[in-house]
């Protein structure tokens, strides 16, 4: 019994000890694949910013976004695109820079936006970009890319995509500086 108890109370702590490095429910960084698991239904990981979670694709609520990866005329993996699942036009690319310092930088210095014109998708995601997203109740986040794979798998396209998130869920686009 004496074991038992032991061997549990090690188990406990070391589930409650462990958490995702850097990551909260208010920003953190995080990757995202086109990998799909199942055996039908099939589903694949989105993540959500409200939660600071990956999602299944088969949860409701969803995740916030999912990643496409969509092959060329060649048969190689032309673009990386992100999508919501929300009926809204949710993608606004603040910026594209050349390296990933200005990215950072930039990243860092957007506490305040305004927004024209959302997009459906954000196509072509590519490291260095910056990019504001609308939830399907009006909270927001921005993120940055901070890497991209797109490939071909064992015949199939492949893409993952690591981004720095930060999630404001007070309905405004005003975000803390660092």
């Amino acid at each position: 019994m004496k074991k038992t108890i032991i061997i549990f109370a090690v188990a406990f702590l070391t589930v409650c000890g462990c958490s995702k490095s850097g990551n909260s429910n208010s920003g953190g960084t995080e990757t995202i694949e086109t990998t799909l698991f199942g055996t039908g239904p099939y589903y694949a990981l989105g993540f959500s910013f409200s939660t600071g979670s990956q999602v299944s694709t088969l949860a409701s609520p969803g995740p916030d976004i999912t990643l496409l990866a969509l092959p060329d005329n060649e048969g190689n993996v032309g673009s990386l695109m992100l999508q919501a699942d929300n009926f809204k036009d949710s993608f606004f690319k603040f910026g594209e820079y050349s390296s990933n310092s200005d990215a950072q930088t930039a990243y860092n210095n957007l506490t305040s936006a305004s927004v024209s014109q959302w997009e459906a998708t954000a196509d072509s995601v590519k490291p260095y970009q910056v990019w504001l997203y609308r939830t399907g109740s009006d909270t927001y986040a921005k993120f940055r890319i901070v890497s991209t794979v797109g490939e071909i798998r064992s015949g199939i396209a492949y893409g993952s995509c690591t981004f720095q998130w930060k999630y404001q869920p007070d309905g405004t686009l005003t975000f803390p500086s660092k």
